[in-house]
């Protein structure tokens, strides 16, 4: 639980801090952030590597209970600190779904046992996920849920709704909404647009989502609940948050690394690996998720790790399950994507996976102040690598395998602890190391 890690760049936004520094932690905490520490503790040199807060994941999905055979709270915690994750946000649709007590427990004491880092449990909004009556959300809250969600289904109640941000507000958690109007998808499968009519697909308009989201932010305006928007994929859907937070609604949102790096062009593959909800939208709605990032309204990226076993992908597209894996490549994805692409610059990258996640979920982590708690990502941002199909998680189900990404996760540290460190490998599961051309 000790650990004095020295030479590197630390960069924590919550501080406003970029420089060369040591940083010290004791008995899983941080003591200091210095220069020239020295303690009776093991060493990790991090000369020419940056060194942040541990990255948190709002948006999770470890599929246990009752999905064993597409990932573990075990192997899906393993694949979020080979990721630089050292907290993440179990969602609530598991088999039984998080909606009551037990299940909020034996998540906690899954990821206690067998965990490779933090787990915080989404409780459900509604009994059995079906939208029809309240979960406890008290005492799934007393039990340690952190937020409500039914995500995978929207809440098309509007009184539900309304009573679920009311409660929730009283907790102190949010609401996580996944914005879906089924209703305008007849069965879609992919964005509609140019080219779900080249390919003869059904198409899931912009406008499914916009919809509940302006709903949900005149609900959150008359309860003063907080609403958080998740994986956030549309140019209306953005424009309907930015207001909001002018009328000074308690709206907060995330985005996914897929979302801000591919478009719907990608889908004339046919690849299931491109099939997720929401769907890959055109580039027009791109642009705008990286404006929103560039200008502070996107809180988070979240990766909606949605593993699948590879019996179920390997179908044709209209058959396979919406989902896609990202704890692994988030940080080389948006890192190539963000920080190469001159859209931010590192420190505000930074902010969006680590510093503003915990802010957004009042979570512990997302700064190195003396006194947080000792979670720390160690990167190395010139390390060029190919994604291949290897993964800690159970799954595979990635959109970026084949691509060429910069950025990797070198070590992950919680707690004080080593979880994962790539030092004594010359090669990582998912992201190899690229030789350099000659």
């Amino acid at each position: 639980m000790n650990l004095l890690i020295t030479g590197g760049r630390v960069i924590d936004p919550s501080q406003d801090l970029d420089s060369k520094l040591d940083v010290l932690i004791e008995d899983g905490s941080v003591v200091e952030t210095g220069r020239n520490l020295k303690a009776d503790a093991p060493v990790f040199d991090a000369t020419g590597l940056v060194v942040a807060p541990g990255f948190i994941d709002l948006h999770t999905h470890l599929r246990e209970p009752g999905q064993e055979h597409k990932e573990t709270i075990a192997t899906g915690t393993r694949a979020a600190v080979a990721g630089g994750y050292t907290a993440v946000c179990a969602m609530a649709n598991t088999v039984p779904p998080n909606d009551e007590r037990a299940v909020t427990e034996m998540v906690l004491a899954e990821a206690a046992r067998n965990g490779a880092c933090r787990v915080y449990p989404i409780g459900a909004v509604s009994k059995g996920l079906k939208g029809e009556a309240l979960a406890e959300l008290a005492d799934l809250h007393a039990a340690g849920c952190v937020g409500a969600s039914d995500d995978g289904r929207p809440v098309y109640n509007a009184q539900l709704m309304r009573r679920a941000l009311e409660y929730t507000s009283m907790l102190g958690i949010p609401v996580i909404a996944h914005e879906e109007d089924a209703n305008l998808n007849e069965g879609g499968v992919m964005h509609e647009g140019f080219y779900s009519t080249l390919l003869g697909m059904g198409g899931i308009p912009a406008a499914s989502e916009e919809t509940l989201v302006a709903r949900d932010v005149i609900l959150a305006r008359i309860t003063g609940g907080h609403v958080h928007i998740a994986h956030l994929s549309t140019a209306g859907g953005i424009e309907a948050i930015r207001r909001a937070r002018r009328d000074g609604v308690k709206v907060t949102c995330e985005v996914t690394p897929h979302h801000l790096a591919l478009t719907d062009e990608a889908v004339q593959s046919f690849s299931t690996n491109l099939k997720m909800n929401p769907p890959l939208r055109a580039e027009e709605h791109r642009r705008a998720i990286l404006e929103a990032i560039a200008d502070g309204t996107i809180d988070g990226i979240a990766t909606d790790h949605a593993p699948h076993h590879f019996d179920e992908k390997n179908v044709e597209f209209d058959l396979a399950p919406f989902g896609v894996i990202g704890l692994e490549t988030a940080f080389a994805v948006a890192y190539e994507n963000l920080v190469r692409a001159k859209v931010i610059k590192l420190p505000r990258l930074i902010d969006l996976l680590s510093c503003g996640p915990a802010r957004v979920f009042n979570l512990p982590g997302g700064t190195l102040r003396a006194g947080a708690i000792g979670d720390v990502t160690i990167l190395d941002v010139e390390s060029r690598g190919d994604v291949t199909a290897s993964f800690v998680s159970k799954a595979a189900n990635s959109p970026f395998i084949g691509q060429t990404l910069t950025g990797r996760v070198v070590a992950t540290v919680v707690g004080g602890e080593l979880r994962h460190d790539t030092r004594e490998s010359a090669s990582e599961p998912a992201l190899r190391k690229r030789k350099p051309r000659k």
